[in-house]
């Protein structure tokens, strides 16, 4: 199961979600986790007065941007998840995605862009490696071009890259919310249709918007099942899963 946890939610996590992830591992589901770190690129970015700036939700990434997105990730925010796991025991792995040519990836487009690239391989020996012999891989979404260059990943993208590579069972975002709630009801189960139409009717909204469509990301991949779970409770307890699970259009709970 592919785990993706934001920058945003890191401060969330509580022994609820790690006490799922000890029930995962007993119940031989095995945790592969990405993270992201926007908070504190951001921050570190105003520190060095470097304006952010987006396209289509991309973060534009010159050379300068892609020395800071990688310091912030693989020194900080790597090492932050990495000691949490540690701390409850659990056998935790940092990967920068560029090491071992784990995450191999293009330019999306250098020069509207920069340095942002897309997956095109992932070195699945390389993150079963890790799981094979006890640890959680904790992978930083950081590429590595033909060339050389690193690349900024979008954390969501590959995740679900990363679930397709491994055949995952599930790819999960976590949030700060228990799933989608349509009027105040946790929904736990929706295909990705019924989340198009209540976004278009306003049930959906606000800032879970970007977080289903995150996960419409990871079914358009190939990923077969996408949840949106929460941090700071359960989401799997006794072999049930709390959350919101997402198929694709053609697929039928």
């Amino acid at each position: 199961m592919v785990i993706k946890c934001g920058g945003s939610v890191l401060e969330d996590l509580n022994d609820n979600f790690f006490n799922s992830l000890r029930e995962l591992k007993e119940a031989g589901v095995y945790p592969v986790i990405v993270h992201g770190g926007g908070p504190a690129i951001n921050s570190m970015l105003d520190l060095y007065e470097i304006p952010a700036e987006f396209k289509n939700g991309l973060r534009v990434t010159c050379e300068k941007t892609m020395e800071i997105v990688e310091m912030v990730l693989s020194g900080q925010t790597n090492r932050k998840l990495c000691s949490m796991l540690m701390k409850r025991d659990f056998n935790a792995l940092g990967i920068n995605g560029s090491d071992g040519l784990c995450l191999q990836a293009d330019f999306i487009d250098k020069q509207s862009l920069g340095y942002v690239g897309n997956i095109t391989h992932v070195n699945n020996d390389l993150i079963m490696l890790a799981v094979n012999n006890g640890y959680i891989p904790v992978i930083t979404p950081i590429g590595i071009a033909e060339d050389g260059s690193k690349l900024n990943i979008n954390g969501d993208y590959a995740a679900a890259s990363i679930a397709k590579a491994l055949k995952a069972e599930r790819c999960a975002f976590v949030t700060n919310v228990d799933g989608i709630l349509i009027d105040g009801e946790l929904v736990s189960e929706i295909t990705d249709s019924e989340i198009e139409n209540y976004i278009t009717e306003g049930s959906i909204y606000g800032g879970m918007v970007p977080k289903v469509k995150s996960a419409l990301s990871a079914t358009a991949a190939g990923v077969d099942t996408v949840m949106i779970i929460s941090g700071k409770k359960q989401f799997y307890k006794n072999n049930c899963w709390h959350g919101t699970a997402i198929a694709a259009k053609e697929e039928v709970f």
